[in-house]
């Protein structure tokens, strides 16, 4: 049963996570088109590491702007949802949708010829 509320946890402050985003004033935050991509809270909700994606920016800058607006983040957090802790973030850069966007751009420059058509058809 615990694990089923981490997870409600997590989604929730995802959401919530993602709209405060969009009200931090750092330029290093607020010019990078940052995405949550996902929260992980501890069990007895005192940390929970923060999964993120920018699409703009240097990403020690972007990391820099979201550890020093870590204390707003927090305020907004405790203010939204009504949790007995707030936890303290840890950020995370998530790299997964770079990587896919280099896999997918890898599979579409890969150019078949008719010759490899042809042994297809004898093969198979």
């Amino acid at each position: 049963m615990a694990n089923y509320r981490r997870g409600r946890i997590n989604d929730e402050m995802q959401k919530e996570l993602a709209a405060i985003m969009r009200e931090v004033k750092d330029p290093r935050v607020s010019e990078a088109f940052i995405s949550i991509t996902g929260v992980d809270v501890t069990p007895d909700l005192k940390f929970a590491k923060v999964y993120y994606s920018a699409m703009r920016g240097e990403p020690k800058e972007v990391y820099l702007g979201l550890k020093s607006s870590a204390g707003f983040i927090r305020r907004q957090v405790a203010q939204r949802l009504n949790l007995r802790a707030t936890p303290e973030f840890t950020f995370v850069e998530d790299t997964s949708i770079a990587y896919g966007a280099h896999i997918s751009k890898l599979l579409n420059s890969i150019e078949i010829s008719d010759d490899d058509e042809v042994a297809e058809d004898e093969n198979g």
